[in-house]
């Protein structure tokens, strides 16, 4: 009897000692999310070093995309769903559910040599849809300006048409790229180029511009005054479990949205 309790005893310590199964999240979408993503999926995983956490860009739409595919546990979202997206899920008895981490500001930006340090909403349209070709034209040198922007599944893009473009069409000759990193290297490598950022992806490389003269800042977000704004989101199927949940919850404490800061996004509280 005595042989048998140690032995129980024994066994009981090892499974005390040996951490569970590892868990596993994937984390798909947004490049301007993605940076919140990776620093709170480090500081999650250094706290919880049983579960891996995955992640990749690909735009917003990419993201949810994911959800309703099963591909991915979080889908992140710099835009709310579109009304197809859910009707699509609903078709597949998926039920999106977002949570809003943070919120930001599209910057325009253009390269540190460039003389034009502020620009109009109406500007911005008519540079973009190619009524406004030269940089003479806003007071800048006589240069022609090269337009670049975002995919189509950029949630960044699909803000930017609704609230600059007023949903009209970016000019056939933009240039056209995967993610906010993408344009701060082709910018910092061009020096008549204009796109447009998350707040968080502002560097060295590329100069801020100012909108309707308000700079895009936090203070400037957060006061309502910069008028090119939008929260950011993580999707889920259904409410979320376990892993997810905890994570999420992560995301939306005081350490998590700490680091949303960091990130240079803004945290919502």
């Amino acid at each position: 009897m005595k042989n048998l309790l140690k032995l129980v005893i024994c066994l009981l310590s090892v499974a005390m000692a040996t951490p569970l199964m590892a868990g596993e999240l994937t984390l798909k979408g947004s490049t301007t999310v993605l940076p919140i993503a990776q620093k709170c999926a480090e500081a999650y995983m250094a706290q919880h070093p049983e579960v891996k956490i995955t992640l990749s860009g690909g735009g917003s739409g990419n993201g949810i995309k994911a959800i309703v595919d099963g591909t991915a546990d979080i889908g992140n979202s710099s835009r709310f769903i579109k009304s197809k997206e859910v009707k699509l899920a609903q078709s597949k008895n998926v039920y999106p559910v977002p949570f809003r981490i943070a919120l930001d500001c599209i910057t325009p930006v253009v390269h540190p040599s460039n003389k034009v340090s502020k620009l109009t909403m109406e500007q911005l349209k008519n540079i973009y849809l190619g009524n406004i070709t030269n940089w003479k034209e806003l007071g800048g040198k006589d240069a022609k300006i090269v337009v670049i922007s975002r995919d189509s599944s950029s949630g960044t893009f699909e803000v930017w048409k609704k609230l600059v473009m007023h949903k009209k069409r970016v000019m056939p000759r933009a240039l056209i790229v995967p993610s906010n990193g993408a344009i701060v290297q082709a910018i910092s490598k061009t020096p008549n180029a204009i796109g447009y950022i998350g707040l968080g992806y502002l560097s060295k490389g590329v100069k801020p511009v100012k909108v309707n003269n308000v700079k895009p800042t936090k203070a400037n977000t957060l006061n309502g005054t910069f008028p090119i704004t939008r929260p950011m989101f993580m999707f889920t199927n259904n409410w979320p479990e376990g892993e997810t949940m905890d994570f999420i919850a992560f995301v939306l404490s005081k350490q998590g949205q700490k680091l949303v800061a960091e990130a240079g996004s803004i945290p919502i509280f």
